[in-house]
């Protein structure tokens, strides 16, 4: 296998472990979850711009103006699901448990597979069907000792579903556009388009704008920087080599890294039954990789 495959696929698993812990800095921030959301955004722009002035590159292929136009467009498309992405994942955090919003969350496969179908004609064979199959059972498995039937959990639950197709739609959009652009362009163009969405749902939310702690800033910060700066950004880089596809359902190795987090730091126990879950979602990873060989991420 070629090298830029084996870090494509280190750079999404890393990206989606650093992505799960959100959770954790969203249950332990003092800020509104909506506004968190924002912060996880705004704080991530100085690190991302200088990030990408530091690495200006060339657009490849990317000369003509209605290609330009097309990736500017693509580019604020996934700032704009990304926002969409946060605000109803943040609202599930806050609603039902860490493992049940994360796995709704990341329910994206069942979204972009029918959407690379109808939209790119591109389709996919049996054993990654069943490697993706076998992955969604196992988080189920994961997080079925957690689901709740209060009505705020259902809210929850909902809200995570539909952060599943804003992600869906994101990584269509990222993908597209990482064909031409870089991950340090994408992530501080898109982050760019996603703090300015979240602004002002977040001022009418209701909820608390600014933490009242240096604790408090520090948690936002981290937020920032871990989940936003690091896992966002290692997930674009992948998708340049990885189809969104695969990508979708590899990311669901993030429910199980934030179950795990969840067991060590929110004393959320994990059963037997959830651990058969992890490896379940972990063979199902494997086999979808084996189902998605050939493919690259510009493929879609």
């Amino acid at each position: 296998m070629q090298k830029p495959h084996w870090l494509a696929l280190i750079a999404l698993f890393a990206g989606a472990s650093a992505v799960a812990s959100s959770p954790l800095f969203v249950r332990w921030s003092e800020a509104g979850p909506t506004p968190a959301a924002f912060w996880r955004a705004s704080l991530a722009l100085p690190a991302l711009w200088l990030w990408a002035l530091l690495h200006r590159s060339r657009i490849a292929q990317a000369a003509n103006p209605p290609r330009i136009g097309l990736l500017r467009k693509s580019v604020a498309l996934a700032g704009f699901f990304f926002a969409g992405d946060l605000i109803f994942w943040h609202g599930a955090i806050m609603h039902t448990s860490v493992a049940n919003a994360t796995f709704l969350a990341t329910c994206a496969p069942i979204f972009v597979i029918p959407a690379v179908w109808l939209i790119f004609k591109a389709r996919t064979g049996a054993v990654f069907l069943v490697g993706m199959l076998c992955a969604l059972i196992g988080v189920a498995l994961l997080v079925g000792p957690n689901l709740r039937t209060r009505a705020s959990a259902l809210t929850g639950d909902l809200m995570g579903l539909v952060t599943a197709m804003f992600f869906a739609s994101y990584l269509l959009a990222v993908t597209r556009a990482r064909a031409y652009l870089t991950t340090a362009q994408i992530m501080a163009w898109s982050t760019s388009v996603t703090a300015l969405c979240i602004l002002p749902v977040a001022l009418i939310s209701g909820e608390a704008f600014f933490p009242h702690s240096a604790h408090g800033w520090w948690v936002l910060v981290g937020l920032a920087m871990l989940p936003q700066v690091v896992g966002q950004s290692l997930i674009a880089y992948a998708l340049r080599h990885l189809p969104a596809t695969f990508s979708s359902v590899g990311l669901l190795l993030e429910p199980v890294v934030a179950a795990l987090l969840a067991w060590l730091l929110l004393r959320e126990a994990m059963s037997a039954r959830q651990l058969a879950g992890a490896a379940a979602v972990l063979a199902g990873i494997y086999l979808a990789h084996r189902g998605s060989r050939g493919q690259t991420g510009h493929a879609v």
